[in-house]
């Protein structure tokens, strides 16, 4: 009987070696987003993050996310540079919704195999955004799992906890009819949508060079997800009992996700008229003859982030918005409404 030939985990598909010169390749990454909280280097079991003496009664906020099939349309285009910083933005912007500070990130990367230079770009996407939020990339999760995905697809998933004091916590509480809703320019569908997005941009014939006002409809479709965090909590720190509420445009678009964080017996008035749709998103509606509605629970339409105020501190927030190069508008107000249909735009 002949012996069995010997297997390795590369045999198998694994290469150990490409991890490590991976985490080698990220480490200096990884290392500009540290804050003087974190405690310890790259490549321990667990992350150590040092609360102690940051606030008197913290309240952890925590999110997940990933970025959709945008993945896929990164991937066929070879465009892994910018799609980290997507991932970041939408768990981030999510934890700023409660008026919290993020304050670290981790993540995970699987892939069938693992290509080191495919792998570094995303993870540097991602330290680029932690970075630009403000948070320290604390760790994460390598996995390279053969037979799992097709030749050069890879997955991406998302975890951000952030901190605010249990006394500015933003929870809608203080939301009341008559508020006022500034929307803050979006740079483009950001991580939404894509699934739709991908039909129409193939049965278009996948014009990529198309010019939309000066911007290729490509570059339109891969512009990263704006981070809010540093600009708002600016914001907040100046005039943060000005602001009732606040809200990340994702997935249900200006439709589904206002209202989360409007109290019951509550509603809004959206004035669609109030800013301008942005030429990707004109794009988007003519091409794929969506409808009006369909736009509106699907896409972010331009308004990437909502800030619900009281209208006598409406125009002291625009200046802040102003200061701070934050395209704003008033986009409609908070009105007494019950039952299902609490939300209007018109």
């Amino acid at each position: 009987m002949t012996a069995p030939t010997p297997l390795t985990y590369r045999d198998a598909g694994v290469d150990i070696d490409a991890g490590n010169a991976l985490v080698d390749r990220i480490k200096p990454l990884v290392k500009r987003t540290f804050r003087p909280e974190v405690m310890g280097g790259l490549g321990g079991f667990g992350a150590l993050f040092d609360l102690s003496g940051r606030y008197r009664e913290p309240v952890l906020v925590s999110g997940t996310d990933g970025v959709g099939t945008k993945l896929k349309l990164a991937q066929q285009l070879g465009r892994h540079d910018t799609i980290g910083i997507d991932l970041v933005a939408m768990c981030v912007n999510d934890i700023l919704v409660q008026g919290a500070e993020p304050l670290f990130f981790l993540d995970y990367f699987a892939t069938g195999k693992l290509d080191i230079d495919t792998a570094a770009a995303v993870v540097g996407g991602i330290a680029r955004g932690c970075e630009l939020a403000g948070c320290a990339l604390i760790g994460g999760e390598t996995a390279e799992m053969p037979d799992m995905y097709a030749p050069g697809e890879y997955d991406l998933a998302g975890f951000g906890v952030g901190a605010v004091e249990k006394s500015a916590l933003l929870d809608g509480a203080a939301v009341r009819a008559g508020d006022l809703l500034v929307g803050i320019g979006s740079s483009g569908p950001h991580s939404n949508g894509y699934s739709l997005i991908r039909r129409i941009f193939d049965r278009a014939g996948r014009p990529a060079d198309l010019d939309l006002d000066g911007t290729r409809l490509i570059d339109a479709l891969m512009a990263p997800t704006t981070l809010y965090v540093k600009p708002v909590l600016a914001l907040l720190r100046e005039h943060g009992a000005a602001v009732h509420a606040m809200a990340h445009i994702t997935g249900g678009g200006l439709t589904e996700n206002i209202v989360r964080v409007i109290p019951d017996g509550l509603g809004l008035d959206i004035n669609a008229s109030a800013w301008p749709l942005p030429p990707v998103f004109d794009w988007l509606q003519r091409e794929g003859a969506v409808a009006r509605e369909e736009m509106w629970r699907t896409f972010n339409c331009g308004i990437g982030f909502v800030l619900v105020v009281p209208p006598e501190r409406a125009a002291a927030i625009g200046a802040a918005l102003d200061s701070r190069s934050l395209p704003h508008w008033r986009i409609g107000e908070v009105i007494a409404a019950s039952g299902d249909d609490r939300v209007r735009i018109g």
